[in-house]
């Protein structure tokens, strides 16, 4: 998709600075968007809604869109809990071809580090995964870890590294790795546009392993609005 390509050449040079990750030949181009809300139900309670649509060269367009609906309750000013569901209905082409459904709960910690100009930030998610049709459960835990840097004393525009593994804990007949089967590491500005919005604009790099042949490699435009109420 010539669109993506577009995307992607205008972030590409943001990925020099990401050393975390190793440069491998790419395998597939993407372009995934993100729109995400936020509404504080009151002091402890949080309410979340996302959307995510991804879009592949490899598989001619658009393959997923994931919808999460969470609820938090903050135990401390930078600890919450959450649980909720995502549906999960995936495509080739364009046209569906499966339907994935996920338990989710996770433990999110905001901030809970500062070294200099740098926040640090922390998540660990487990998911429990169904497809229709498909046997089994698949379990899997994703720990994340964010680093957040103004690019000046006291600004809102930031750098932002991130970096998330997916360690799958058991095998089914969809989830067929066990242990470590993809890592995602993204390099960032975020800023805000307006009092309640948020704006993000990155690169990440996907590696999946795959057992018995090449490792999977997916080179990411990443564009995400984020809302606050």
């Amino acid at each position: 998709m010539r669109s993506i390509r577009l995307c992607l050449s205008s972030v590409a040079a943001l990925s020099l600075l990401w050393v975390a990750a190793p440069a491998y030949a790419s395998e597939d181009e993407q372009l995934w968007t993100t729109a995400s809300a936020t509404v504080k139900l009151d002091d402890h309670w949080r309410l979340s809604q996302e959307l995510v649509a991804r879009f592949s060269d490899d598989r001619n367009g658009l393959y997923e869109i994931e919808s999460n609906t969470l609820i938090g309750y903050k135990l401390s000013k930078a600890v919450t809990i959450w649980a909720g569901y995502t549906h999960d209905p995936q495509y080739a082409g364009g046209d569906f071809t499966v339907m994935e459904h996920r338990g989710r709960q996770q433990l999110t910690f905001d901030n809970i580090a500062k070294i200099g100009r740098v926040s640090i930030s922390a998540r660990m998610r487990m998911e429990e995964r169904w497809r229709d049709g498909v046997d089994g459960t698949a379990w899997r835990l994703r720990p994340y870890v964010k680093l957040t840097m103004p690019l000046r004393e006291g600004g809102k525009t930031a750098l932002v590294l991130s970096h998330e593994s997916f360690v799958d804990l058991n095998k089914t007949n969809f989830q067929r790795v066990q242990g470590e089967e993809r890592m995602r590491n993204m390099i960032a500005i975020t800023t805000p546009i307006a009092k309640t919005v948020n704006a993000e604009i990155g690169y990440l790099h996907q590696r999946g392993f795959r057992p018995g042949a090449d490792d999977s490699n997916d080179n990411v435009a990443s564009f995400a609005l984020s809302f606050s109420f």
